[in-house]
């Protein structure tokens, strides 16, 4: 058999991208499969936004993720997606076959997986999450379609808090409610999942956490953060000092990771390999 020495190609297009450290947990599965695949970090402008799609069939890549500011623009240029990415109203990751451009969105789907790894699920339970933005929005959706009884907004914005519940009303059976976020905000009682869906202690600022009343998190209280970098943030910290159970972004970031790797080569991810390279990148 002839060798073969092109790679299949996929990558993550962004701007900023530079600190995107996707690519570690990704090249670390596919040399632990033995497969020939680059997982490239590219800088792409919106004004070039265009020639990048192209590209995608002009160089037959198997995928790409797409990170800010290209979650919504990519939209157009799809021809299928998934139920939640038409939900959400972002795609993160794009799957080239048989010459169709097929979106999903893995953010939500990575944080419910993670949740799952831990024997959590967010069946029936009662969710709050803090933020309104893209990975709120996400995390919120497939919440609400993985069966939560009920999603709760806590933001400061009221429009786009306001957006997300009326999204939730509208596709999903889950209750959902908006809570302006007030200096030293209480979580609702009865809050069964809290999760910290805002940048707020993603390093360098790795001391802030986010202004909630932490006296209102209860023993048992599962919590969790996006936030991935430092692995254990002062919000974790903060959570576990009154007895919740803690789940870090870290876990997240590698659930959605293996799940883009899935999509694109069709074999099962090596998670335990891909969370030991980030993690490895992140104590270094």
């Amino acid at each position: 058999m002839a060798k073969n020495y092109r790679a299949e190609l996929v990558g993550v297009f962004g701007d900023p991208v530079d600190g995107n450290p996707t690519g570690i947990l990704e090249e670390a599965g596919f040399a632990a499969l033995g497969l020939n695949y680059r997982y490239l970090t590219l800088k792409v402008t919106p004004e070039d936004f265009d020639t990048a799609m192209k590209s995608l069939l002009a160089l037959h890549m198997k995928g790409i993720n797409l990170t800010m500011p290209h979650k919504i623009t990519v939209l157009p240029y799809l021809d299928e997606m998934s139920e939640a990415a038409r939900i959400i109203g972002a795609v993160n990751t794009i799957a080239v076959r048989d010459g169709k451009l097929i979106g999903d969105n893995t953010d939500g789907k990575g944080f419910v997986q993670a949740l799952q790894m831990e024997g959590i699920s967010p069946e029936k339970k009662n969710i709050v999450i803090l933020g309104a933005g893209g990975a709120a929005r996400a995390i919120a959706v497939e919440c609400a379609l993985s069966g939560a009884a009920s999603v709760t907004i806590i933001n400061r914005g009221q429009a786009n808090a306001e957006k997300l519940v009326s999204t939730l009303l509208e596709h999903t059976d889950a209750k959902a409610a908006f809570l302006p976020w007030s200096k030293c905000q209480e979580i609702p009682a009865g809050t069964d999942i809290l999760i910290n869906a805002t940048p707020i202690g993603f390093h360098p600022n790795g001391n802030e956490k986010p202004d909630i009343n932490y006296d209102t998190i209860t023993p048992g209280m599962v919590v969790s953060d996006v936030v991935f970098n430092p692995d254990i943030t002062e919000f974790l910290k903060a959570a576990a000092a009154k007895g919740a159970v803690t789940i870090s972004g870290l876990g997240m970031l590698v659930c959605q990771g293996a799940l883009n790797f899935t999509i694109w080569t069709g074999k099962e991810a090596p998670y335990d390999i891909m969370y030991e390279a980030l993690k490895k990148e992140f104590t270094a």
